[in-house]
């Protein structure tokens, strides 16, 4: 079960390898989207696998009834489950007899939720990974099976943390899954206590605080590519961000002043250290190196950028759903 194309991988491995233990039954999968600029109705990437491979596919709404007496007619005996986008019903969880099983990218209790590879970037973490876990009804709280860590570059972004999380799920599940297709596989329960939490992002955590440490915006750039992505305003123009980093110290400036070009980064003064901004685009541009995008629109030292609230990736609590919105 899934619709992202971080599961591209793990589908791979179970055509191939995974034969020797497990038999595929077929993918459930969102249904078809609209997307590009004519919002046609498109695949995702999971079903166009499967199409390519043969593999059934089925695409509710939401996984009900008709999907439950179909699992059990065709015999199916585990669910592997990831970035399928739906919370699935206790009677779906206990269907299978040998588990039902979700691969989530964070190393469990930390950051459950919807976007854990966002909220360990921007909290600055050295190492994260991805969870092997049995499923329960509540929200990535199912017990442990095993974990896989990588180790997470200072200024790596979100898309390039992800296809490294994406390739890690092979190793994860070449280790249990002779277990998993036997039903005999050891867990171990959470620290609920210890957990964190993520939620659905939003256009508006693209905004910037300058008063905030100049570590902290950077890594919340970086985690935030592509979308929303991290942006400022000069006058009218909307100005994003691509890529940045940092140094440590007191910058000679008030918060959200432009100190000037140095060493390839526009460097701007935040309430911790000085942000150094990477690649830089201009509506209706390209993303680039800022030595080539101040070439076209020169924003000099001395000018100011604007700060605004951004708003809480992870909280130690559930976000309301409101908050998902």
């Amino acid at each position: 079960m899934g619709s992202d194309a971080i599961a591209l991988p793990l589908l791979n491995y179970l055509a191939k390898e995974g034969t020797r233990w497990v038999e595929p039954a077929g993918v459930l999968t969102q249904p078809d989207r609209p997307a590009g600029r004519g919002k046609k109705l498109a695949p995702n990437a999971i079903k166009r696998w499967a199409l390519d491979h043969g593999w059934p596919v089925w695409q509710p709404e939401k996984p009900g009834e008709a999907e439950e007496a179909r699992f059990r007619e065709l015999g199916v005996d585990c669910f592997l489950v990831m970035a399928y986008g739906h919370l699935l019903r206790k009677s779906l969880l206990k269907l299978p007899a040998r588990g039902t099983y979700n691969l989530h990218t964070s190393l469990l209790p930390a950051y459950r939720g919807a976007s854990p590879i966002q909220g360990a970037l921007a909290s600055g973490e050295t190492v994260t990974g991805v969870t092997l876990m049995g499923m329960v009804p509540k929200m990535d709280a199912g017990p442990i099976i095993d974990q896989e860590r990588i180790a997470v570059g200072r200024t790596e972004t979100a898309p390039e943390l992800e296809a490294r999380m994406s390739e890690a799920c092979v190793p994860l599940l070449r280790r249990n899954l002779p277990d998993m297709a036997a039903g005999q596989v050891e867990k171990r329960e959470q620290d609920h206590e210890a957990a964190t939490y993520t939620r659905k992002l939003q256009k508006t955590d693209a905004e910037l605080d300058f008063s905030q440490p100049a570590s902290v915006l950077a890594r919340r750039i970086n985690a935030l590519q592509p979308w929303p992505g991290a942006r400022f305003s000069r006058g009218d123009a909307i100005i994003r961000v691509g890529r940045a980093d940092w140094e440590p110290g007191t910058a000679a400036g008030s918060p959200g002043a432009v100190l000037g070009l140095r060493e390839g980064a526009l460097c701007v003064a935040s309430g911790e250290g000085v942000l150094r901004l990477l690649e830089l685009q201009r509506p209706g541009g390209k993303m680039l190196p800022a030595e080539d995008f101040l070439r076209g629109l020169p924003i000099a030292a001395g000018e100011a950028v604007e700060s605004r609230p951004m708003p809480p990736l992870v909280s130690e609590d559930p976000f309301p759903p409101a908050r998902h919105r």
